[in-house]
């Protein structure tokens, strides 16, 4: 295996002895991963791609990263939750499906109408502060799928939504131009 030498300034010491910690006392291990990383995201990069890192999980979760751009969002609220849909495409061509779900709320103050029961039911004295009132709410989530084809992401988002990436399958991600 040839040898290297990489000239490392007095201020830089420190940050190549942590990484060598940190790679089990190998700092050719700790540059190769760092040196692959930086290919792979800077060759993304000049193809249009973004570091895209999303939250999946249930409450604080853990964070997914992939090289990506986005084709669109889609929000919706529906009666005790908002809904967030993001669909990307990788730059292996994949479709990759990021869904957040709100935490879901619940209260006393109203029915499914909140004017209605505001009036109904005396519930403006709770908006007003002036009466008792108890809230809850369960954690929201966080969902990410990769699909091989736009045709997959039907049924798993929104019919309009999928309209709207559909139709931006009909382009290439890039066109060359002979001008």
């Amino acid at each position: 295996m040839p040898n290297k030498t990489i000239y490392v300034s007095d201020e830089d010491l420190p940050l190549f002895q942590r990484a060598q910690e940190l790679a089990g006392g190998k700092l050719s291990t700790a540059i190769s991963v760092a040196l692959r990383r930086y290919v792979e995201m800077e060759e993304g990069r000049q193809e249009g791609y973004d570091e895209i890192i999303v939250k999946v999980g249930q409450g604080a979760g853990r964070k997914q990263r992939f090289s990506g751009v986005l084709l669109g969002e889609w929000g919706r609220t529906q009666r005790n939750r908002v809904e967030m849909f993001r669909v990307y495409r990788s730059r292996q061509g994949r479709y990759v499906l990021h869904v957040d779900r709100s935490a879901d709320w619940t209260d006393n103050s109203g029915g499914d109408n909140w004017l209605e029961g505001m009036f109904s039911r005396g519930a403006w004295r709770t908006y007003l502060g002036l009466a008792d009132s108890s809230w809850g709410f369960i954690e929201g989530e966080a969902t990410l799928e990769v699909v091989d084809t736009v045709e997959e992401l039907r049924g798993k988002i929104p019919e309009e939504f999928y309209d709207l990436i559909a139709g931006l399958g009909r382009y290439p991600a890039v066109e060359d131009l002979d001008i």
